[in-house]
């Protein structure tokens, strides 16, 4: 009873099935006792007609008084028995035998039910034209089970019908409550940037100001959303313009003369500085990366992406003894911003390449299948454990004992970009059998 009452208590659609429900199975049983008393009552008036024209009919025919009228040939339901009042058999053999019924002679005229030898009979009492009184019977049970069949068949049709009814009725309600479960996984199935309005034409009068409210929160989160990249923007703006003066400062100030210990010194604040601005432009990537996607013009060559991303980050690699290249000569057409691509693609190179050891391998990778490009981008350093991938997602986070310095942003600014273009990210090791190396999988509709 708990949980019935529970799901009453939870579910509107639920609620509205059983109600509806319960009224149709009590006015269905309602209708049905009506019916079934009605029918019943019919026919037994029908059977008194019966009986009625049988006393009228032998009336008619002026029978004699010894005439004794019985059909004992005919069927046993529908046997009807008729003898002169007084009539007594000398044989004393019973109804079914083909004797007599035991009345009293001085029955009125008129209808009576009796109990004559341990069973009922409905009997009709008349004096016809000649002075004679003549008795009409039928054993009441026989009438009372002939009432019974004729009364179940016109409630026959209730114990078929409802059923269905309530299958019809669970299936009305479902189909009504469809544009509320539909626009409920529409919802579910946006990214956290698609915030555009939802569609209210298709939906009940009812449900429309839920739809009307959502809109209006949407409009209000997109407002909030908006504020907070302007904000980072602006901030990362207005930071950057002193940083760079910091910089060149100490640009400056590694001319001067000074000491070994203020030069180290002068070293250690100018990687910080360089730090900050890299965190700065990380920022501002990561507010760009939030913001809504422009539908692309053109499809945009992923090797060319790889160039102008390998351009860039060649001299880093170099710098770290690291072999990176482009594996194969496959090309794909991508339907996204170059800006984007671009974007993701340098963050992924960026971090292979802080993480993988002096003499290592970093391979770019492009393949096509069933519609969609795939990008690769794998190293041989230690890899993400499988714990941690879903973390490494999350701004500012970076894994313990890596030894590497950053502001954890490169990832995130991945999967931004990513969630706004439509792409989807796979993590994996390059090498499974020893669990090392980080494989990045982008995949991405191709052109």
């Amino acid at each position: 009873m708990d949980g019935l009452e529970g799901r009453l208590s939870e579910s509107v659609q639920f609620r509205l099935s059983f109600t509806l429900s319960l009224a149709i199975l009590v006015t269905a049983l309602v209708a049905g006792a009506f019916s079934f008393v009605t029918a019943f009552d019919e026919a037994h008036e029908r059977q008194d007609d019966v009986l009625r024209q049988v006393a009228q009919l032998i009336d008619r025919q002026r029978a004699s008084a010894r005439t004794d009228v019985r059909p004992r040939d005919g069927d046993e339901d529908s046997r009807v028995i008729v003898q002169r009042l007084g009539q007594a058999d000398p044989s004393g053999a019973g109804v079914d035998a083909g004797g007599t019924l035991a009345l009293p002679a001085a029955l009125a005229d008129g209808w009576h039910t009796l109990e004559v030898g341990g069973e009922g009979f409905r009997v009709l009492v008349k004096t016809t034209a000649g002075g004679e009184r003549i008795a009409v019977a039928q054993e009441s049970a026989l009438r009372d089970e002939i009432a019974r069949d004729g009364a179940l068949r016109t409630v026959l049709p209730f114990l078929v019908f409802v059923p269905v009814l309530l299958l019809i009725v669970a299936r009305l309600v479902r189909k009504m409550f469809r544009p509320i479960a539909a626009l409920a996984a529409e919802i579910d199935q946006r990214a956290g940037h698609e915030l555009h309005p939802v569609e209210e034409c298709e939906l009940p009068r009812e449900v429309r100001p839920f739809a009307v409210a959502i809109n209006r929160l949407l409009v209000r989160v997109d407002q909030s959303m908006e504020t907070q990249r302007r904000f980072v923007a602006d901030a990362a703006h207005e930071l950057r313009s002193p940083l760079t003066a910091l910089s060149l400062q100490a640009e400056r100030l590694a001319e001067a003369d000074m000491s070994d210990p203020a030069r180290e010194r002068l070293a250690v604040l100018r990687q910080g500085i360089a730090r900050g601005r890299k965190l700065l432009d990380q920022l501002l990537s990561l507010a760009r990366a939030q913001s809504p996607a422009e539908q692309p013009k053109s499809p945009v060559s992923v090797q060319g992406i790889y160039r102008r991303v390998l351009e860039d980050l060649l001299p880093l690699a170099e710098a770290g003894q690291i072999d990176i290249g482009v594996e194969g000569a496959q090309d794909a057409q991508v339907w996204a911003s170059e800006m984007d691509l671009i974007a993701i693609v340098k963050n992924l190179v960026d971090n292979a390449i802080r993480y993988t050891p002096p003499g290592g391998r970093i391979d770019l990778a492009v393949r096509v299948s069933q519609g969609r490009a795939e990008l690769r981008i794998e190293d041989n350093g230690p890899g993400i454990r499988p714990a941690e991938r879903a973390r490494v997602f999350d701004p500012f986070y970076r894994t313990l004992g890596s030894g590497q310095a950053g502001s954890g942003l490169g990832l995130s600014i991945v999967r931004a970009i990513a969630d706004r273009i439509g792409a989807e990210i796979r993590l994996d090791f390059t090498d499974k059998a020893h669990e090392t190396g980080l494989s990045v999988a982008v995949i991405v509709a191709a052109g």
